[in-house]
């Protein structure tokens, strides 16, 4: 399983962050080991001291396929769900400055919370809400129709350099909002009405 993080999705994010907003999506790659499930509390790492929350919609991707046309790609995914691609900010710039990649900013172990899955027919995927609560206040509230890039544009555009296998994980990009995170908080992650995530910061 290999899982696709799709950077600067929404353009007021790419905007907070100072970053110019893309004319192609921008990816990158994280390992499996960083996958957290089941609402498990995740652990402040040691080697950052500002650690960021980035609330993303994410597609299962459900076979296998390889330079997928767009008006194809709904073929390839049938579950979605809600995730927090966890980012070591001062690591991130650190690597940035220096030009190098910042790898272990975003794939460090336990960095991506996942939440169950629900099926797509369920959802308007252009018109979904996603809200991200930090002790009960919101901190983060998008919807997929500011999305740059739709899901099935991700797919395609992955698929030219990938082949996309079932079980891998695309996460389709943050909405505005990102900011840090302290022991003893607790994350609520929504999907339109529905909590999908829940846990503390530890």
């Amino acid at each position: 399983m290999k899982i696709i993080g799709v950077g600067r999705n929404y353009v007021e994010h790419a905007k907070e962050l100072g970053n110019e907003v893309p004319s192609e999506p921008v990816l990158f790659l994280m390992p499996d080991s960083a996958i957290l499930r089941k609402n498990d509390a995740f652990y402040y790492p040691s080697f950052s001291e500002d650690v960021h929350h980035e609330l993303e919609l994410v597609v299962k991707i459900c076979r296998v396929g390889k330079n997928i046309q767009q008006k194809f790609a709904y073929k390839y995914y049938e579950e979605i769900g809600l995730g927090i691609d966890f980012t070591a900010r001062d690591l991130q710039s650190q690597a940035k400055k220096k030009g190098l990649p910042w790898s272990i900013a975003k794939g460090f172990n336990g960095s991506l919370p996942i939440s169950f899955f629900r099926p797509k027919q369920d959802f308007d995927l252009d018109n979904i809400d996603l809200v991200l609560k930090k002790n009960g206040e919101t901190v983060q509230h998008g919807n997929t129709k500011d999305m740059l890039f739709s899901i099935d544009q991700i797919i395609e555009y992955c698929s030219k350099f990938f082949t996309l296998k079932k079980g891998d994980l695309i996460y389709t990009g943050t909405p505005s909002g990102v900011g840090p995170v302290q022991i003893g908080d607790r994350l609520e992650g929504f999907l339109n009405d529905e909590k999908l995530l829940d846990f503390e910061v530890r």
